[in-house]
């Protein structure tokens, strides 16, 4: 810390608690508040029940959170598998085309995520090949814009790995793809799982592109939750948003476990 005085820190520290309570912890804590809320007229909530709570875990409401959950494990897991092999892929390469590839790779987030999903929905809604009204054209979005982001990981590991235990291998008879499958692919584990984590929960969290180019068929629950409070369904709102955090602090909660095991290996 730069600041070495006593009360120096203790300001430091005060602010500090009062900017994270008032932008991070206030809102978390609002909305769990309306989740459980019957009526609100006044400063705190009141009437407590959990009846939205109840409503945001059945029907179609409930198909929405199984419909975010396929969307993304289909949607962030195959974007960890570009992800991880465009940076194979361009960390063997010549230096330009690796700046191709990481432009490339993180052109999606550079863009308003609406511009992407408006994209895909040009691009696939006509043959030879159609998606507009399917699922998979929702899949597609998430996977171009969580590839960045795995590709990102991925890459960032491979310049802190010894490609000794690689060049060894290899000079010992080791094809490629064994060299890829019993030594790299190893000691990437711990970054892969860590962009697993990444790309499902901000899967979980996407808007922007699915609003976009989502059928009625299929629709997540964050576009759930703006359509409700667009009718004005606040409460019903905020359970579904509890719904959809718990759900997504398992989640990484899991996939970080399996980041510690493999990182453990």
């Amino acid at each position: 810390m730069l600041v070495w005085t006593k009360p120096g820190k203790a300001v430091t520290w005060i602010a500090f608690a009062l900017v994270f309570g008032v932008l991070v912890v206030a809102p978390f804590v609002v909305v769990i508040a309306a989740a459980f809320a019957g009526s609100w007229n006044g400063v705190l909530p009141s009437d407590p029940t959990t009846r939205q709570l109840q409503k945001a875990l059945s029907g179609d409401e409930l198909a929405s959170l199984s419909v975010s959950l396929q969307t993304a494990f289909f949607g962030g897991l195959l974007a960890v598998g570009f992800g991880t092999w465009g940076a194979l892929a361009a960390e063997s390469g010549p230096r330009a085309a690796k700046r191709l590839a990481d432009a490339l790779h993180h052109l999606p987030i550079a863009v308003p995520s609406v511009v992407v999903g408006l994209s895909l929905l040009v691009a696939f809604s006509r043959q030879p090949v159609l998606l507009n009204g399917t699922k998979w054209i929702v899949v597609v979005a998430h996977l171009v814009l969580m590839v960045a982001f795995s590709y990102g990981t991925v890459a960032a590991a491979l310049q802190r790995t010894d490609p000794s235990y690689a060049d060894v291998a290899a000079s010992l008879g080791a094809s490629p793809a064994r060299v890829l499958w019993r030594i790299r692919l190893p000691m990437l584990l711990p970054a892969i799982a860590s962009a697993a984590g990444l790309s499902v929960a901000l899967s979980m969290g996407e808007v922007g592109a699915t609003i976009m180019v989502y059928p009625a068929s299929w629709r997540t629950l964050p576009v759930s939750i703006f359509a409700l409070t667009d009718r004005g369904q606040a409460f019903v709102a905020a359970a579904e948003a509890v719904v959809l955090l718990a759900t997504t602090v398992v989640l990484v909660v899991s996939l970080d476990r399996l980041r510690g095991r493999a990182a453990e290996r």
